[in-house]
């Protein structure tokens, strides 16, 4: 995985602990995240706040602000009226970030520290932010077939896409190298929207169109809920198992409990905006350099290792 920052991620988020000489100093971050319209944006609000939390309770002169919106209009007024609020930093996770790019910019220009999440603008470089952090959308592809691979070199594969935009499409050259000198065989792609309803009627078609299918890849932990759903209705016992990836609680409880449907899980966690603001915390606190790219491996979970990534407590 691609981890280019200026500065050791380690030092970034480790040094703001020791720094006590700094602690009286007043700094504002601005946290403008989307509303929570499905399962992953929920997780996103969920560790915004507990992240934001823990790091005021470390830091006394921290103040952060989180604010959710639905769409992009909504999210520059809010991002405009963060800037009203002198933030000396904005932490953001576009809804759509191509018509936030000026937003982002106009705060930018201010001097303010911008770190940008997960979505970038076709413009990603220095004029509209300091920071991004990201998972990897062809990684996450990538291991989910290098997986299905390596277990099930034989199998007939139905795939459930996303949406029809860039890291749909990442995350299928992905798959497409993961299952690369296998036999594997896609039977066929479908979107299901990253929704659960879709993905449930897309699978219900998957069904009806062929009698044996040996696995289901989706990108999504919430589609994966469908999929199991469409699974369980027709009682079809010949899907050996379902891929999907995110890092949902419910799939990581699955892969701890031994689930053989969902043996594993691939993480594309919602916990990066918590990243992003431990880092940029770390800016100011730390002083540490920690501009740059920071891109978050797409980790397989397993049985062994799924305790690390379960949060009970969190809505997704």
């Amino acid at each position: 995985m691609r981890k280019k920052l200026l500065g050791l991620t380690v030092a970034a988020v480790a040094a703001f602990a020791g720094a006590g000489h700094a602690e009286d100093k007043n700094v504002t971050i601005g946290v403008s995240i989307p509303a929570a319209s499905h399962g992953w944006t929920s997780g996103v609000i969920y560790h915004a706040e507990r992240v934001a939390k823990q790091l005021m309770e470390s830091h006394p002169g921290l103040n952060v602000v989180v604010k959710t919106s639905p769409d992009p209009a909504s999210q520059a007024n809010a991002v405009q009226d963060l800037a009203t609020q002198g933030i000396d930093a904005l932490v953001i996770l576009p809804t759509d970030p191509d018509p936030l790019v000026n937003a982002i910019k106009e705060i930018k220009g201010n001097g303010t520290f911008v770190s940008i999440v997960d979505r970038a603008p076709s413009v990603n470089d220095n004029s509209v932010r300091d920071l991004y952090v990201a998972g990897n959308n062809f990684a996450l592809g990538q291991t989910a077939g290098e997986y299905i691979k390596s277990t099930t070199p034989e199998a007939e594969v139905v795939v459930i896409r996303g949406m029809p935009i860039p890291i749909d499409q990442e995350r299928q050259d992905g798959f497409d190298k993961g299952i690369a000198g296998s036999n594997v065989k896609v039977l066929d792609r479908q979107y299901g929207n990253w929704n659960r309803d879709d993905a449930f009627k897309v699978m219900q078609d998957y069904l009806t169109k062929y009698p044996k299918i040996d696995v289901v890849w989706c990108q999504d932990d919430d589609m994966a809920v469908g999929v199991l759903q469409a699974i369980e209705q027709a009682e079809r016992d010949d899907i050996q198992y379902v891929v999907a990836g995110a890092g949902s609680k419910e799939m990581i409880k699955r892969v701890m409990d031994g689930d053989k449907m969902i043996p594993v899980d691939v993480l594309y966690p919602p916990a990066m905006v918590g990243t992003a603001l431990e880092m940029t915390v770390a800016n100011f606190y730390g002083q540490v350099p920690v501009r740059g790219v920071y891109t978050i491996d797409a980790t397989l979970v397993t049985k062994d290792n799924a305790g690390e990534y379960y949060f009970p407590d969190s809505p997704f």
